[in-house]
């Protein structure tokens, strides 16, 4: 396959990069090569490419700050997938188009999920540009895989692991509190592309749930984290109401990959098996590179 990845320097783009190019054509790139917004810079990039296939891993997905610059949200999660898929169409390419569990409203109660069946209602301006997006690509193509994936993670780019450790570095003797009633799947970026690799090699299309297996609380899955690189940590659970924020985030969104497995092509392993590799893989280089940016 001839792939061009955008959003090519997070972390998901990052190890799509990785995955993809020991058996396929791979151009990666970012903003400052493709502007997604712009449906003349995605007919010339991509027109001088010529993709069979468009991993699209661009997004604005600073949560809080899609409360406040609404148009930006749109413009990158709703209109750049839709100039993605428009091209896509025209051309005879499949875009692959990842998308959130925000766009739910997290309504249900653990360990209940959400299915690809399931009515979306996002809660936040994050969670209904990502849901415009969605409903973009599918009705500019129907050459297209949607992902829904969860609370992501990865060596690259910037990701919850990464904040909590820099302060908790920073600062040891600071007690930190983190919300302990919002329930997800944590998802680490290399697995979620070998997923993508595994349907795009069996010719796989429409909406599918890709997150970890099983799940935990934001202040779960920091304790163990921390406890498994074997930080000194001061950390309590907290509501969410104790630690208010601009954009209401989903209290159980739980993504159940029930899509994947019907079909027979679930690679996702339970979310503490990804985190114990992602720590036997980068920990020191994780430890490392917080310290420097501290």
């Amino acid at each position: 396959m001839n792939i061009l990845i955008t959003g090519g320097r997070g972390q998901l783009g990052s190890d799509c990069e990785q995955v993809l190019k020991t058996s396929h054509e791979v151009t990666c790139i970012d903003i400052d090569e493709l502007d997604i917004t712009d449906s003349d810079s995605v007919n010339q990039v991509a027109g001088r490419i010529r993709p069979d296939t468009i991993i699209n891993c661009a997004a604005f997905t600073q949560v809080d700050a899609c409360e406040t610059q609404t148009e930006t949200a749109w413009r990158v999660n709703a209109a750049g997938p839709e100039n993605l898929a428009r091209w896509a169409s025209a051309h005879g390419a499949r875009l692959v188009h990842i998308s959130t569990d925000y766009v739910f409203d997290g309504g249900k109660t653990p360990p209940e999920t959400y299915l690809e069946t399931d009515t979306p209602n996002p809660l936040s301006g994050y969670g209904k540009s990502k849901l415009a997006g969605e409903q973009a690509v599918a009705a500019a193509t129907n050459d297209f895989i949607i992902l829904r994936t969860a609370w992501l993670y990865g060596f690259h780019g910037h990701n919850f692991l990464k904040t909590i450790l820099k302060k908790t570095l920073a600062e040891p003797e600071r007690r930190l509190t983190i919300v302990d009633d919002q329930y997800g799947s944590p998802t680490w970026s290399f697995r979620l592309a070998q997923q993508i690799r595994h349907l795009l090699e069996n010719n796989a299309r429409g909406f599918y749930h890709a997150s970890a297996e099983g799940y935990c609380t934001w202040f779960g899955l920091a304790r163990y984290f921390l406890e498994k690189l074997d930080i000194p940590h001061q950390i309590s659970p907290c509501t969410t109401d104790a630690y208010p924020l601009p954009a209401t985030r989903p209290p159980c969104a739980i993504l159940e990959n029930r899509r994947l497995n019907d079909a027979h092509l679930n690679i996702m392993e339970p979310w503490q098996q990804d985190l114990d590799l992602y720590i036997n893989r980068f920990g020191p280089a994780l430890i490392e590179e917080c310290r420097k940016t501290n």
